[in-house]
């Protein structure tokens, strides 16, 4: 299961000390440039996929492969890491009888590896910068690459101008500031910026971002997790509540499902997930056969605490089912051990395993 986002970065070109786009020069550009050429460049579209999220029966906490993967011109995610691998373009543009012509060009990749930890709001990420390819005035370009974070995070770039007639690598190490427990810091991503300079030439840049992620301190571990990635909690081992899952997907209830589903989605909203619980099983009593077993506890899915919850789905894709005060209790612990060590909270997707 895969998650297609096609995503343009964001592209910038610096001209004559004027932001201008790639298609063209201003007439103020080609007047103040006449004497010197102009770095241009820009980033081929990315597309952003999700892996599957790791399931096996009876999982309590689902956990992930340790990296992602990598594919060209692709960002690939799941819960603890990125591997983000762009195509950059640079072109070099001279005013000849005031009219700008591309005179030279250098194409390189660069490929991110990103590891969050989930035990630490502290990690780092390593980048490498192929060899260009380049035409004409291409040779002799200078790069350099800058790294900046958000929202709690500083991000700390480590490396020093390269020619891009090599390869180079470098690193990024970030650090998050303390966070109290309880604390959830706002979703972020890194912004990364390409400088290109040659001597003679106007400079040019541009950037992209990396996939979305987060730190928060919820449970009293500090920790960041890619926020756009799916998990997935089991429900495996509780008779009832597995049960009354496998029943509703059997009959076409898709939300939540692993094997080709829509996700659910984490709520951190304690009013709105009484609201929830009291739609679907307020003033019920468990019928008489099932007081007979001790199943008096209405249980509902898609979790109370879920942006689907309550009756925000059509009949046909939610469901009740009586369980025990004991079962109950068993799932409700179990979520925690899960949501802890993925740090999922609010508007988090997940899959339930059943």
């Amino acid at each position: 299961m895969r998650n297609h986002i096609v995503r343009s970065l964001t592209v910038s070109t610096l001209a004559a000390g004027l932001l201008v786009p790639a298609a063209g020069l201003s007439q103020a550009a080609v007047e103040r440039s006449a004497a010197s050429a102009v770095i241009q460049a820009d980033i081929a579209p990315v597309a952003v996929q999700t892996a599957p999220p790791a399931t096996a029966a009876g999982a309590v906490a689902v956990a992930p492969k340790a990296n992602a993967t990598c594919r060209v011109d692709t960002i690939l995610i799941n819960r603890f890491s990125e591997c983000e691998w762009a195509t950059v373009r640079v072109k070099v543009i001279r005013v000849i009888n005031n009219v700008p012509r591309q005179v030279g060009t250098a194409t390189f990749t660069v490929r991110h590896s990103m590891t969050l930890n989930s035990k630490s709001a502290n990690w780092g990420e390593k980048f490498q910068l192929s060899k260009a390819r380049t035409t004409g005035e291409g040779k002799g370009i200078t790069v350099n690459v800058t790294a900046t974070a958000g929202n709690g995070t500083s991000a700390k770039t480590h490396y020093g101008p390269h020619l891009l007639d090599a390869a180079s690598s470098g690193s990024v190490t970030y650090t998050t500031g303390p966070m109290r427990k309880g604390r959830i810091n706002n979703k972020t991503q890194t912004r990364y910026v390409f400088s290109f300079t040659k001597p003679g030439y106007v400079p040019g840049s541009t950037g992209y971002k990396s996939a979305t992620w987060r730190c928060d301190n919820y449970y009293g571990t500090s920790g960041c997790a890619m926020t756009d990635a799916p998990t997935a909690v089991s429900m495996v081992g509780i008779p009832w509540i597995d049960d009354g899952i496998r029943k509703l997907r059997a009959q076409g209830g898709h939300y939540g499902d692993p094997n080709g589903g829509k996700p659910l989605h984490w709520m951190i909203n304690t009013k709105q997930k009484n609201d929830n619980r009291r739609a679907v099983c307020g003033g019920r009593t468990a019928p008489p056969d099932m007081k007979r077993v001790g199943r008096t506890y209405c249980d509902e899915y898609p979790f109370a605490s879920t942006y689907e919850g309550g009756k925000k789905l059509p009949a046909s894709q939610r469901e009740t089912t009586w369980v025990s005060p004991n079962e109950n209790n068993t799932q409700g612990a179990r979520i925690t051990n899960w949501r802890r060590p993925m740090h999922v909270m609010d508007h988090d997707p997940f899959y339930v395993v059943a």
